[in-house]
């Protein structure tokens, strides 16, 4: 049976590992055409194309440098694709406790979480067909407090914020602009971004199965199956949203 998703050309940055990757699988898994994927790490990108198989296309990619965004645009151009959904998930979660935050620290989150997320949009725009998705990926960390990320709280705020500008600014082209908000969710963030140790994440895991009302932290493709609701002509009249993905955390 054909997909949701049958003939699409589809980007997600940040795509190597985690909800990047899983979002890249479903949708080739649900009929696309292409899927371009980007990372920093040829190594684990290289890996993650063994796993999702020809239909995938990885470009090295750091999407705080313009230039390696031009060199993505290219590469799409000389397949002669145009883009049904862009995923703008690319992004890091450092700790950064305030009064012990440096200049450079404040620098390279926001030129990752927030100038990349401005600029891969901006860089594809015109790639991409009328009526298409852009899917950016926030956290709940966007309307909370969480103690020692108030960088990456903030990224995220910014990135929200994106999706109510541009549901409004692309409306003449029926391009519709979603945010996900993934909540607790065991990707490789909490080992190289936070630096958390196996035991930390046990101990995280407790915590969390006793906040959450669900009762437990997330898989990636259960933050996938939404992105992918969000760019699917399922959710056609959706636009400008922030859907938490938290298994009702923040609403409690």
């Amino acid at each position: 049976m054909p997909g949701k998703f049958t003939d699409q050309i589809g980007v997600v940055t940040g795509a190597s590992t985690g909800i990047g990757f899983a979002i890249a699988q479903g949708l080739i898994e649900q009929g696309a055409k292409r899927v371009y994927i980007t990372g920093r790490s040829a190594g684990t990108l290289e890996a993650a194309v063994a796993k999702l198989g020809e239909k995938a296309v990885a470009v090295i990619s750091d999407v705080s440098r313009q230039a390696d965004l031009d060199e993505l645009k290219s590469v799409i151009m000389a397949n002669g694709d145009q883009v049904d959904a862009v995923f703008a998930n690319a992004g890091i979660c450092k700790k950064n406790p305030v009064g012990e935050t440096s200049e450079a620290a404040y620098y390279t989150m926001f030129d990752i979480n927030v100038k990349g997320v401005f600029f891969t949009v901006q860089t594809l725009l015109p790639l991409m067909k009328n009526g298409s998705s852009i899917v950016l990926t926030a956290s709940i960390c966007s309307s909370n407090g969480m103690e020692g990320l108030s960088l990456y709280n903030a990224s995220k705020a910014a990135v929200r914020s994106f999706a109510r500008t541009w549901a409004n600014e692309l409306k003449g082209r029926k391009i519709r602009a979603n945010v996900l908000s993934p909540g607790f969710t065991r990707t490789p963030l909490m080992d190289n971004g936070l630096g958390m140790s196996e035991s930390d994440i046990a101990e995280l895991r407790k915590h969390v199965e006793q906040i959450t009302p669900l009762g437990y932290m997330a898989q990636p493709e259960e933050i996938a199956s939404s992105a992918l609701f969000l760019a699917s002509d399922d959710a056609r009249y959706v636009n400008g949203v922030e859907l938490m993905v938290d298994g009702g955390l923040s609403q409690i």
